[in-house]
């Protein structure tokens, strides 16, 4: 049973999302960590993460008997009733948003969390995705948010890098999502979940793909001009970008499009691991300047 509730937290969306939330953190806090503080970060983001996966589980607890990826989960399978996964998810959340600002004493950083939490259980779960194609452009901004939280309650306010990291994680979901989508169109089939690539067709979703990434690695690198971040990130960035580009380029002559798909899918997931751990070890940026 104990097992059946770990699943309905979706244990690796929560340890990607860590990955990025860690780069956040650390990217406000250069040398100086307070390492009490990122663990109580980590574990409250990670706690409200796995809460709104709980919730998504309950409302697509029907769409996911029909993926084949899908049909195996807690809800569908009736391990957890629905009133025993509310109450679990209920209790995550709390436990969650009490603990981040208890150690954080950071009002932005609890309601940017408050606010990725509502869109994507709320708005998106329940709104977009099963009606509109824009659905993933909704969800993006939850997406966005580990990151942005975690700079901010290192730093204590949103500034200019905050606003960066929102921008670009968002762009970053489009691209990476839009891959799911192919390689996964049988089952986005089944279910009747209307994604650009299904609904426009894979010809016109690779345009969008090209466009998505050269946005990214565009605002990706303002970091450093900005004076948020230094040469550590800056090489991450070009090299994770331009090899991202190129294999986003490669999806207009490809024959395998499910093939391709996955390595534009594997590549974004080795683009974001490579920012956040550079955000993470460079120690040649200058200080932060500006706010908004």
């Amino acid at each position: 049973m104990y097992r059946s509730y770990l699943k309905l937290t979706k244990p690796g969306i929560v340890l990607g999302n860590m990955v990025s939330l860690t780069g956040g953190y650390f990217l406000a806090s250069r040398s100086s960590i307070h390492w009490v503080q990122f663990v109580l970060v980590v574990l409250s983001v990670a706690l409200v993460i796995g809460s709104g996966c709980a919730v998504n589980n309950v409302v697509d607890r029907d769409i996911d008997a029909l993926m084949t990826r899908t049909r195996t989960r807690p809800m569908v399978s009736g391990e957890i009733s629905t009133r025993g996964a509310l109450l679990f998810a209920g209790l995550l959340a709390l436990a969650g948003f009490v603990l981040l600002y208890q150690g954080t004493k950071c009002l932005v950083a609890v309601l940017l969390l408050l606010v990725g939490y509502i869109v994507y259980a709320g708005v998106y779960t329940l709104l977009f995705k099963r009606k509109s194609i824009h659905g993933t452009l909704v969800g993006s901004v939850s997406g966005a948010m580990p990151p942005v939280v975690g700079y901010c309650a290192a730093n204590g306010r949103f500034d200019g890098a905050a606003l960066i990291l929102l921008i670009m994680f968002s762009i970053w979901q489009m691209p990476h999502s839009y891959a799911i989508a192919i390689f996964r169109s049988s089952d986005y089939a089944a279910a009747a979940i209307p994604v650009y690539p299904l609904m426009k067709g894979t010809p016109a979703a690779k345009h969008h793909i090209i466009g998505y990434v050269l946005a990214f690695n565009c605002v990706a690198v303002l970091l450093v001009p900005l004076g948020y971040a230094g040469a550590i990130y800056l090489f991450a960035a070009l090299g994770g970008g331009i090899w991202w580009f190129w294999i986003a380029l490669r999806g207009l002559r490809v024959q395998d499009d499910v093939r391709w798909a996955r390595q534009l899918f594997f590549a974004s997931i080795v683009v974001v691991t490579m920012l956040s751990i550079a955000m993470s070890i460079d120690r040649f940026s200058p200080s932060h300047i500006g706010m908004l």
